[in-house]
């Protein structure tokens, strides 16, 4: 097994014991009726936090992706950022990292990004991409900042068709951002990973799981 694939299976290993993913029937946030459903916001805790990190940091240093600094857009990629940064560093990799505000300040050291300048190649942290808005924004801050941004790194890619529960796009919103502004989405672990996880995993409860995802896949997957 390489060491890419060590990283995905351990990180949805990490997701399941975490209950941040979790199998069942879920309504999507576009009416589709999804067989899992992946929270980033449970991982709430130092030691999820610390652990999340290095999985960031490892699938960006698998990405071979050249980058000066990192950026986390408000409000969940604000500590997404943090903890890549941190787990970088104890790799001896140390990068800055900045994130923004969502309301512009208008004293102090004013405007909407804090922390270091942004500047070079700038690797935007979130936890998915749903509709894509988030990283309009931040490529917006970026460039408007004198930046490039170079990559967008997420937890999990659904590889899954935009549209709701009747209409189906022709691509994913992963697909429609890497279409529109050139760049890269390096995901942690994305639908195939989970497939082939489920496939291989030797906990009857979990691939009892498998035929809802892989018909879920044929629906609306890419």
């Amino acid at each position: 097994m390489s060491s890419k694939n060590s990283n995905q299976d351990n990180f949805i290993r990490f997701a399941l014991e975490a209950k941040v993913l979790s199998f069942g029937e879920f309504k999507t946030k576009a009416g589709r009726l999804s067989p899992y459903f992946f929270n980033a916001g449970g991982f709430n805790d130092g030691a999820r936090l610390s652990a999340l990190g290095r999985y960031y940091a490892n699938a960006l240093k698998e990405s071979k992706i050249h980058f000066d600094m990192l950026y986390g857009p408000a409000y969940k990629g604000i500590a997404l950022a943090a903890a890549t940064a941190i787990a970088l560093a104890d790799g001896g990799i140390n990068v800055p990292y900045a994130y923004n505000r969502k309301e512009v300040k208008d004293h102090g050291e004013g405007g909407s990004l804090v922390g270091a300048p942004v500047k070079g190649r700038v690797v935007i942290i979130d936890d998915v991409i749903s509709a894509g808005t988030s990283v309009r924004e931040s490529v917006d801050l970026i460039r408007g900042a004198g930046a490039e941004p170079a990559a967008v790194l997420i937890a999990l890619d659904r590889m899954e068709r935009s549209g709701n529960a009747t209409e189906v796009g022709d691509k994913s919103a992963v697909q429609a951002v890497e279409q529109e502004f050139g760049l890269p989405v390096i995901a942690i672990a994305n639908l195939a990973d989970l497939m082939s996880f489920l496939t291989a995993s030797s906990d009857t409860e979990l691939t009892a799981y498998l035929p809802a995802v892989k018909v879920y896949r044929e629906k609306y997957g890419i």
